[in-house]
């Protein structure tokens, strides 16, 4: 036991001996939270929008108002031809163009009916189709309105349209804040990313400058050079984890309804599995940056399949099978169940022994695979 102890403090001085080191392990952090739950977002705000109103009545110049008073919108300039709204799109100046006809009050009194033609910038697919669901939006509310402005009279007396009035609840993001969502997943993201690379970097800088030699002819055993190497990124983990919940609540004030020793809980035991990959990593490679070269390969992975930018269940079938085998996704998902929905350990009983498997067979590979000789 002395021996470790040993160990884990010198690789603590070592540590805070690296003062270029200490800014990327205690800041950056900070700061990556801080801006990326910030520029990270599923909404889609500023849409450049254009009209062309071919009507010019009370009716049209009322639909336009409905987007100029959103705030997803932002109002270009309206054109007096299609094909010059067109060009401008090409141009990239614009995002929307939406067309009014000819007639389009007399239509709607008269007929009922009548056709809007809107045009979006689809290069961002994704992007597209938020704005096409705003725009919907939009209409259907600017529909319902005028409906119940223009009765429909029948012989006898008039018809007022009956009108279907929805009242959603919203269940754990009352607000719809995104950053109720991000914050999280992007606290995994930061754990997992920092002590994967010092892990994976951790052995192979002692190959490099040749202290591994050394080490190796000593009569410390393969498992009290592991733990004492791999257990001060076990605790930098966890002073991120912190941290970051810390700025969650403060800063975003992202709610925290579940037990906070469940989070600290689980994620001790996902540290294990990712220093036991880093380990892994480091094992095989002869250089840090090779080291790094392979985290970050895997990483990147690791985190577009987590569900953190986008959901699994849209992805396909077989990649949703793959990420079963990503232990971020179970990461991701606990954190959100258990700081927005006030989760216990009974709802994350399956992830959490997934992960403790991952921890057992990982870590298991990682000690075979180091070998005290060259």
């Amino acid at each position: 036991m002395k021996t470790i102890l040993f160990i884990i403090q010198k690789e603590f001085r070592q540590i805070f001996r690296n003062k270029a080191m200490l800014p990327i392990i205690f800041v950056l952090p900070m700061v990556q939270l801080l801006i990326l739950s910030n520029a990270a977002s599923f909404e889609i705000k500023n849409i450049k929008f254009s009209y062309i109103d071919n009507d010019h009545s009370l009716a049209s110049r009322e639909l336009i108002s409905k987007f100029q008073a959103s705030s997803y919108f932002n109002i270009i300039e309206s054109f007096s031809s299609k094909k010059e709204a067109n060009f401008q799109m090409q141009a990239g100046k614009i995002d929307v163009i939406l067309e009014i006809p000819n007639h389009f009050e007399r239509d709607l009194i008269k007929e009922n009916s009548t056709n809007l033609s809107v045009s979006i910038n689809a290069i961002d697919g994704a992007a597209a189709g938020v704005e096409n669901v705003y725009i919907s939006q939009i209409i259907t509310g600017f529909n319902q309105k005028i409906q119940t402005q223009l009765y429909q009279y029948n012989e006898v007396s008039y018809e007022q349209p009956i009108n279907i009035v929805t009242i959603p609840s919203f269940w754990y993001n009352n607000t719809l804040n995104y950053k109720t969502f991000m914050v999280p997943g992007i606290l995994v993201l930061l754990v997992t990313m920092l002590t994967l690379f010092l892990s994976s970097m951790n052995i192979v800088r002692e190959k490099e400058i040749g202290t591994l030699e050394q080490i190796n002819v000593t009569p410390i055993k393969k498992y009290q050079f592991i733990v004492g190497k791999l257990f001060p990124f076990w605790v930098l983990g966890l002073v991120i984890l912190t941290v970051g919940l810390t700025i969650a609540k403060l800063v975003f004030n992202v709610p925290i309804l579940g037990n906070i020793g469940l989070i600290y809980f689980f994620t001790s035991i996902y540290l294990l599995v990712i220093l036991g990959i880093g380990l892994i990593i480091s094992n095989h490679s002869d250089t840090q940056q090779q080291a790094m070269f392979i985290a970050w390969f895997f990483s990147v992975i690791f985190i577009l399949m987590s569900g953190l930018f986008t959901p699994i269940e849209s992805m396909p079938v077989w990649a949703q099978n793959i990420t079963m085998l990503n232990p971020i996704r179970y990461f991701v998902e606990i954190i959100r169940m258990v700081m927005l929905k006030g989760a216990t350990f009974s709802d994350i009983s399956r992830p959490f022994f997934i992960i403790v498997c991952y921890a057992i067979a990982l870590n298991g590979i990682a000690v075979w695979s180091y070998k005290k000789v060259n």
